[in-house]
């Protein structure tokens, strides 16, 4: 009975427990259930909250997008980027959810499918939270953009070069240095306006270069070559901040470290002074890193060790005409306007910035009548005004104003003295600057040229001069020479009377010749000159090559008390007037190539001044004795030619006799020149004769 009596309890013990899960289970299926109800009851509504957080979610995306676009400098950052992303995600997913919806909507919901609905309102009550969290995670406080990294290349705006030869091959004889390994630094250097800035934006502007390296970093250097300025002008391209260092040691630390590791091409334009790169923070020798810079000044380039240079030319006739025409545009097809637009690109001297400027001023003519009456303003200035010019007037006269000193000055004045494009010998114009006085610091005659080459090197150097195609030959082009003289026309030490190579046929007024310091009537068809002018500050007559001038009236010199250079070289005259005996400042006299000029006058010894005498080529085949009494000269050059022969007396023995004791009395000469013709030796003994007495002198240089 006891036993029997356990297993009843155990029995109860057991259902009850049974009960209880039964009980537990009930409720959680009625919970569950009573869950499901609720959830498909709750629809309508968590679609409506699904579409409005759906909505503010891709409000603040849009908020979030608009401040990304906002700054184009600075690039999203990889967590809002992320973000986005997601939002990308959730919005399809709520798209699903919608189209979900609305599909049952249109068959209507059952109660045998109210297990469908409540899921559905479950995902969207979920899927709501999500979207919450989305939103939240979104703010537009927190930062969405960070600065984007600097650009390889930044293009430049500029006209390009491959149409101009005259340009576009520094472009390729650049490009082909940057890519020999050996070549670290390159010098581009010539004249304002010549189109250097044009060459180093298309520099920056290629892609082949851009393939080259990392990063390409194009930048002006300030007048006053400021290293800070340059420094944060690499900052800005760099995108780095050091706002409020002011420390050039640690900005130029921070920019090397930036570039360290880095293949870079750095650009400097405008570089008027040497820079110390190191001390801007560009890094000595990474890589196959290379800088190019651009400079007026050759010697630039040469303080910062280029090992290449290339210097830019003037623009051929051919590429200065085509960029004339199309800055110009339809006018220049106008009926008879391309005879004179051609004209009007001559007075240009091949100088981009002056045809750019001058095409800009004839582009409005719209008639013949302005071009022609355009073209002689051109041709007078900048004796009058004409529009655009006046800036690069300017641009030019600033080369001038940055020369080191006044002698640079003068004697970058006087050469405009020469027609314009006229190729003049290096030794005669060092000649002349040295008989004008502008290098007197000097006695002997050779250390006087020595400076004047020194002198010339340095407007070689700013391009106020060009070397030209001949050897030992400089030129100065149009534009620069008329800016000269319009400075010359301002100055009271430097005023010029120029009308070379205009075909004169009869000299100039009176009037035109007071008050001057220099004349240059050379390469005209002069027949005559004045009986007597007023020339008290003369100091430079140019007259050569007047073929047709065979007579000087004999009180013309007379009242040329001061002029210090005459050149007469080729003139057709067949005597001197007596009148040259005036010249007592004379320093240097040419006479050579004057073929009917027979003998000097004999009243030569009143050139007590004279240091440089030229009779090669002249009618004069002998030795005159009238040099003898030349004891200051320096420079003497004769000829002896075989067309001498008819008019000695006694042959070689007349001109042994005449030339006795002649060049033993010039004590202070350092230079002698003889032309001879070398296919007759009759001149042998003569020469001898002339050897034995330059034996006697302790100054002369060379025979």
């Amino acid at each position: 009975m006891l036993g029997i009596a356990v297993d009843e309890s155990m029995v109860e013990a057991a259902a009850a427990a049974l009960a209880v899960e039964a009980y537990r289970d009930g409720r959680n299926l009625i919970s569950y259930v009573t869950k499901k109800l609720d959830y498909a009851d709750d629809l309508e509504k968590n679609y409506k909250r699904l579409t409005e957080e759906a909505d503010k979610l891709f409000a603040r995306r849009a908020d979030v997008e608009a401040q990304v676009r906002k700054d184009m400098m600075k690039r999203i950052t990889k967590e809002c980027d992320a973000w986005i992303s997601r939002v990308r995600v959730i919005e399809q997913e709520v798209l699903e959810l919608e189209n979900e919806f609305k599909k049952g909507t249109k068959r209507t919901w059952r109660k045998r499918r109210i297990l469908s609905r409540s899921t559905l309102s479950r995902r969207m009550a979920n899927k709501c939270e999500e979207l919450h969290s989305l939103w939240a995670e979104g703010r537009v406080e927190t930062d969405v953009v960070v600065e984007k990294p600097p650009e390889p290349v930044r293009v430049i705006n500029s006209p390009r070069t491959e149409n101009k030869p005259s340009l576009h091959w520094a472009i390729e004889e650049i490009r082909g240095h940057l890519r020999d390994r050996n070549v670290k630094r390159i010098g581009l250097w010539g004249t304002l306006g010549i189109g250097k800035t044009t060459i180093m934006h298309n520099l920056n502007n290629d892609e082949e270069i851009a393939n080259m390296f990392d990063i390409v970093i194009s930048v002006s250097v300030s007048e006053d070559n400021s290293i800070e300025k340059l420094q944060r002008a690499i900052l800005r391209r760099l995108k780095l901040n050091v706002e409020g260092n002011n420390d050039q040691s640690e900005v130029a630390w921070r920019i090397s470290k930036e570039l360290e590791n880095k293949r870079y091409l750095f650009l400097l334009d405008e570089v008027s002074e040497t820079l110390e790169l190191h001390r801007v923070g560009i890094p000595e020798d990474e890589m196959d890193s290379k800088v190019v810079l651009a400079s007026r000044y050759e010697h630039v380039c040469y303080d910062m060790e280029v090992d290449e240079f290339v210097n830019v030319k003037r623009l051929s006739d051919f590429d200065a005409w085509k960029m004339f025409r199309e800055k110009v545009g339809r006018n220049i097809n106008l009926p008879g306007v391309e005879e004179i637009a051609r004209l009007v690109v001559n007075e240009c001297a091949g100088l981009p910035l002056l045809i750019d400027r001058v095409a800009r001023n004839f582009r409005k003519k719209d008639n013949i009548n302005l071009w022609r009456d355009g073209l002689r303003s051109l041709r007078r200035w900048p004796d009058i005004k004409v529009q655009g010019m006046e800036e690069v007037l300017e641009f030019l006269k600033f080369c001038y104003d940055d020369l080191d000193d006044e002698t640079q000055k003068i004697c970058f004045l006087y050469s405009a003295l020469y027609p314009e494009e006229y190729d003049i010998f290096v030794d005669y114009l060092l000649e002349c600057w040295k008989a004008r006085g502008f290098i007197c610091d000097v006695v002997d005659f050779l250390e006087a040229r020595d400076r004047g080459h020194s002198i010339l090197s340095d407007l070689l150097d700013v391009s106020l001069l060009e070397r030209s195609k001949k050897m030992k030959h400089v030129r100065m082009n149009k534009v620069i020479r008329n800016m000269a003289l319009k400075i010359s026309s301002d100055s009271k030490d430097s005023t010029f009377l120029v009308k070379a190579r205009e075909g004169l046929q009869e000299p100039p007024t009176e009037e035109e010749w007071k008050g001057v310091s220099g004349i240059s009537l050379m390469d005209n068809k002069l027949h005559s000159l004045p009986e007597a002018v007023d020339c008290e500050d003369l100091r430079t007559l140019l007259l050569q090559r007047n073929h047709e001038l065979t007579l000087i009236p004999e009180s013309f010199f007379q009242s040329m008390p001061k002029l210090q250079v005459l050149d007469l070289h080729g003139c057709g005259c067949r005597s001197l007037p007596s009148s040259i005996s005036s010249l007592t400042s004379l320093t240097a006299l040419y006479l050579n190539s004057c073929r009917d000029l027979m003998e000097l006058p004999a009243d030569m010894k009143a050139l007590r001044k004279l240091e440089v005498l030229d009779i090669r080529g002249s009618g004069i085949n002998y030795l005159p004795v009238q040099i003898g009494h030349l004891l200051q000269l320096r420079c003497l050059r004769i000829s002896l030619s075989n067309s001498c022969i008819g008019s000695l007396i006694q042959g070689q023995s007349r001109f042994a006799q005449i030339s006795q004791n002649i060049i033993s009395r010039l004590r202070w000469l350092e230079e002698l020149t003889i032309d001879v013709d070398p296919h007759n030796q009759w001149w042998d003994g003569v020469v001898k004769t002339i050897t034995k007495e330059v034996a006697t002198l302790t100054r002369w240089r060379r025979c």
